[in-house]
C-alpha cells in the first residue's frame, strides 16, 4: 500500500466514524458519542503526521475532498442533535447552581 492509498484510508475510516457519530447523536447515545469522537480524535492525530501536503495527482485530491465534505456534513448533523442538549442540560446546571446558592444563602434544604 502506498502512503497516499494509506492516508486516504485514514481519511475514510474518519468519514465512517463521523457517520457512527450522527446515529449516536440521533439516538441520544451520549456515552457512545463521546466514545466515537474520541476514536476519530486519534484518527486525526494519526493524519496530521501523514498528511504532508506533497504533489499528489486529483484522484487523490478528489477523493481527499469528499471525505473532508462528508466529515464537515456529518459535524453539522450532529450539532442538530447535540446543540439541543448541550442547552437543556446547560439550563439545569444554572438551575443546581442556583439552588445551591440559594441553600447556602439561607442554609435550608429546598428540597423539602
Amino acid at each position: 500500500m502506498s502512503e497516499y492509498e494509506h492516508i486516504l484510508d485514514i481519511y475514510a475510516a474518519i468519514s465512517a466514524k463521523t457517520g457512527e457519530m450522527v446515529e449516536a447523536a440521533k439516538s441520544s447515545d451520549w456515552d457512545r458519542l463521546v466514545a466515537l469522537e474520541q476514536d476519530c480524535r486519534a484518527l486525526i492525530e494519526r493524519l496530521k503526521g501523514s498528511d504532508a501536503g506533497a504533489a499528489v495527482g486529483a484522484q487523490f485530491v478528489q477523493r481527499k475532498i469528499k471525505f473532508i465534505r462528508k466529515a464537515l456534513a456529518d459535524d453539522a448533523e450532529i450539532r442538530k442533535f447535540t446543540e439541543p442538549w448541550m442547552t437543556q442540560l446547560e439550563a439545569y446546571l444554572g438551575h443546581a447552581r442556583l439552588e445551591h446558592k440559594l441553600h447556602r444563602a439561607y442554609e435550608t434544604d429546598l428540597g423539602s
